[in-house]
């Protein structure tokens, strides 16, 4: 019997077993040379600015791939994801005013985050229920909401008053920051649910649907709910995208998709 060690083997059977490990050393890697190119970064105060600093920047591409991981462990795919951000962006944008009394900026988020749920089970329902192909009924319903975003707004535009903008960037929990607060919060979210009920079958419809559905799996709701959640998250990119900014462009969301995306592979 040969026994030789085949690190190749080992490697992708680790791989398999763990599939964050490549993201985590990319993470680890990129984070160092960054911290290294960065010729102050280990004075006094600057790495933790540094930290906050790029997680509010990706926050919103955190949350897209958050949405998009789900609808890929769901068997799916989801290319609409970064034309709901910009829709969101640009409703915001164009409501939001230092004018209005803060329970009409509050109703105008919270409206930002119910059409990110329509705007999703739409999705979920075209190609769950109806049977149509993830990819193509994405890339269409991408540019019916980039369309909207468009016809609302034609040109940039920035009017998110400061107060909005600095609260993002300067509010803290605890001590943590709220970006980075926020990703924790998500995480400890997923690694309950991923061990419950809902975690399993969703496992299962990715994984193989017919066999999920053969032992009373109800395939359609599940893979719907897999869109509906990215729609949240969307539209919870939407947001902390509008405060981060404090602007809004019609034009600037097919890079979100994609960077979102690779994220969400290279995740695992």
């Amino acid at each position: 019997m040969d026994n030789k060690f085949d690190l190749r083997d080992w490697w992708i059977n680790f791989n398999k077993k763990n599939t964050y490990v490549l993201a985590l050393v990319i993470f680890i890697v990129t984070t160092a040379a960054y911290l290294v190119l960065q010729q102050n970064a280990f004075e006094e105060g600057v790495l933790t600015r540094l930290l906050t600093s790029n997680f509010r920047t990706w926050l919103p591409v955190i949350l897209l791939a958050i949405g998009q991981t789900i609808v890929m462990l769901g068997g799916g795919l989801d290319l609409s994801s970064g034309s709901m951000v910009i829709l969101g962006n640009v409703i915001m944008a164009i409501s939001i005013t230092s004018n209005e009394e803060p329970w009409f900026n509050l109703i105008i988020v919270l409206g930002v985050v119910a059409l990110g749920l329509i705007a999703g089970f739409l999705n979920g329902f075209l190609t769950a229920y109806m049977g149509l192909q993830p990819m193509i009924t994405t890339f269409a319903t991408s540019f019916v909401y980039s369309g909207l975003a468009l016809l609302i707004l034609p040109n940039p535009w920035g009017n998110i008053p400061r107060e909005y903008t600095k609260m993002y960037r300067n509010t803290t929990w605890f001590g943590v920051p709220l970006a980075l607060f926020i990703i924790a919060a998500i995480l400890v979210i997923w690694a309950v649910i991923r061990n419950r009920k809902y975690g399993r079958f969703l496992f299962a419809v990715g994984g193989k649907a017919d066999a999920a559905y053969y032992t009373g799996v109800r395939v359609t709701r599940v893979r719907i709910s897999t869109y509906v959640i990215s729609g949240f998250f969307s539209s919870l990119a939407a947001i902390s995208y509008t405060l981060l900014t404090g602007s809004s462009s019609a034009v600037s969301g097919a890079e979100m998709t994609l960077t979102a995306i690779t994220a969400a592979i290279l995740g695992g």
